[in-house]
């Protein structure tokens, strides 16, 4: 079964980071270490920063990173974001 709708084992964040991740051309990227890991947290995922709790994403900074694409609308699902930084990629 699909645990991608349960929040409790796959948090929306980590849906809205994968989504993100498919809608940048993330296997392009010049470093994705961690993303996707089914044994990472999405707190060790290379350029996100969460809070002391790691329950949200606080930091999403993939500036020169060979992002290209477009954003997926699931970036609006980072409700305590504080910095984003895409710059300089393709997007």
């Amino acid at each position: 079964f699909d645990l991608a709708n349960d929040t409790e084992l796959c948090p929306t964040e980590r849906n809205a980071l994968s989504d993100f991740y498919g809608s940048t051309k993330g296997s392009e990227w010049t470093n994705d270490t961690n993303w996707l890991d089914e044994y990472e947290s999405y707190c060790d995922w290379n350029g996100v920063t969460c809070d002391e709790g790691k329950n949200h994403v606080i930091k999403l900074e993939l500036d020169n990173n060979g992002l290209s694409g477009r954003l997926s609308e699931s970036i609006g699902n980072f409700t305590s974001i504080e910095k984003l930084d895409l710059s300089d990629n393709d997007i």
